[in-house]
């Protein structure tokens, strides 16, 4: 599984750097375009266009590709992760059986305790885990940022953009249980540590 992982990793990575190149094709036919008009050529600075617009195309289409297989290794990389409790989780198991023969209660006890972290632990991560893939798709960013993103860098240019931004109703509430679920975690790790 985890050679997987890494092959994952390594093939987001490639269609990064194929994105890249794109962009720099793409650059060289907007120079030779340039090039082709200031000699009065249009129908190569056409040509020249055309190419520049299918890298452009190809340089997207590389930099989504490259966006799902990441968010497929976060999940594979979840998946190992939770391999790993799940072993974890099997030897306390064992144990439990091995104490529960002997009835030795203090044991039976320690163990108990033992098992009711590690599946707080295993349930921390997996909220972890939800969160982190949920930020990791790109089809969850949210709109708003990606706006404020888009105006920067239009006011950066000193371009202007007219984006129709739509209105929340009711943001308050969310950013209100978006902040209870952050007190609850944060109180579970907080008693994660304490107990560990």
């Amino acid at each position: 599984m985890e050679k997987h992982l890494f092959n994952l990793k390594f093939a987001a990575k490639e269609l990064n750097r194929n994105s890249k190149k794109c962009d720099k094709e793409e650059k060289l036919e907007k120079g030779k375009i340039k090039k082709a008009i200031q000699k009065g050529n249009t129908e190569v600075a056409r040509i020249h266009a055309e190419n520049a617009i299918r890298q452009k195309t190809q340089s997207l289409s590389f930099l989504r590709m490259a966006a799902r297989v990441d968010a497929v290794s976060s999940r594979v990389q979840s998946a190992v992760t939770m391999g790993n409790v799940t072993k974890s989780l099997a030897g306390v198991v064992k144990s439990m059986d091995a104490a529960l023969r002997s009835m030795n209660l203090e044991k039976v006890s320690h163990l108990m305790d033992q098992f009711e972290r590690q599946f707080e632990t295993l349930d921390v991560q997996t909220q972890q885990m939800d969160e982190s893939m949920g930020q990791s798709t790109t089809l969850s960013t949210p709109q708003s940022q990606v706006d404020l993103l888009m105006h920067q860098m239009a006011d950066e240019t000193g371009l202007e953009l007219n984006l129709e931004l739509p209105q929340e109703e009711g943001g308050s509430i969310g950013a209100s249980t978006a902040s209870g679920e952050q007190d609850e975690l944060s109180q579970r790790l907080a008693r994660l540590r304490d107990q560990a």
